[in-house]
Order: C-alpha cells, then sequence, then structure tokens
C-alpha cells in the first residue's frame, strides 16, 4: 500500500476530499485538491478549510515517507500549523511539501533520546503555477512509551 493509499484508508477527511497523492517521497510530497463545487468558497474557490487540509495532508504524507522507519518507536504528531493566503485560488490546486530539516538530523535527536520538532513547508498552487497559499506545519516525533 503506497503512503497515499495508507492516509485515504486511515485518515477520513483525505477521503472526504478525494484528495491525490500524486508524490510521496522523503525529498517531496505533492496532493492535489480536485475542483469540487461542494468544497468552493463565497467566490467559487475551494474553500480554506479545504486548502488547509490539503497542505496538511501534504505534510503528513512526507513525514511518513521520511520517518515510516521510525513508526515502531515513535508516532509523528503535528505541533502546530500556520497558513497564508496569498492569491485567489480558483480551479483544482496543488500542494508540494518538504521538509525543513534534514531526515537525519531528526531522527539524531530521536536515536538521543529527545522528542525532535521539524518544520514541514507548503506551497499551494494553482493550475497556473501561481502561489495561492503558503503554510509551515511544526512536526514532532513523540518516543514511546
Amino acid at each position: 500500500m503506497s503512503i497515499g493509499e495508507m492516509l485515504a484508508a486511515t485518515v477520513p477527511m483525505a477521503r472526504t476530499l478525494n484528495l491525490e497523492f500524486l508524490e510521496t517521497s522523503p525529498e517531496r510530497a505533492v496532493v492535489s485538491l480536485p475542483d469540487q463545487g461542494e468544497y468552493h468558497n463565497h467566490v467559487g474557490g475551494p474553500h480554506a478549510g479545504a486548502m488547509f487540509t490539503l497542505g496538511e495532508s501534504a505534510s503528513g504524507a512526507i513525514v511518513l515517507a521520511a520517518f515510516g522507519g521510525q513508526l515502531s518507536r515513535a508516532v509523528p504528531l503535528a505541533v502546530s500549523a500556520e497558513i497564508s493566503y496569498k492569491k485567489l485560488a480558483m480551479g483544482a490546486v496543488t500542494a508540494t511539501a518538504t521538509l525543513g530539516r534534514p531526515a537525519t538530523e531528526v531522527v539524531a535527536q530521536l536515536d538521543a533520546g529527545e522528542r525532535p520538532e521539524f518544520p514541514v513547508t507548503i506551497a499551494i498552487q494553482r493550475a497556473d503555477g501561481a502561489v495561492t497559499g503558503e503554510m509551515t506545519v511544526v512536526w514532532t516525533l513523540r518516543p514511546n512509551g
């Protein structure tokens, strides 16, 4: 099962919004929100809440890709999130997530018995490439036990 399939199976909101996991690797995750009238706002574009969920889902996908090997000893949890809406989003939008710290540094902190925190940055774009939103989600790997 791919990370996208796993997220769609275990995160009901990802299924509800029909998110499409286009690319998922430890270096980058790309997730698309199709243009769906039932999730539009008052100006006919994707609702801010749907775009937030899109960005958060992309961040979760890259976290699982980068740290899936650590799941037996730590649980990934979102600590905080911030989003800025830059331009009007219309039609389908795509979120591209990247890690803000090298995964090796994060794992080294976990190895040292610490609870690491790390940012994931997300750019949300329209089909024409214009960035409509920027988001940062801070994640942690909470050690089990």
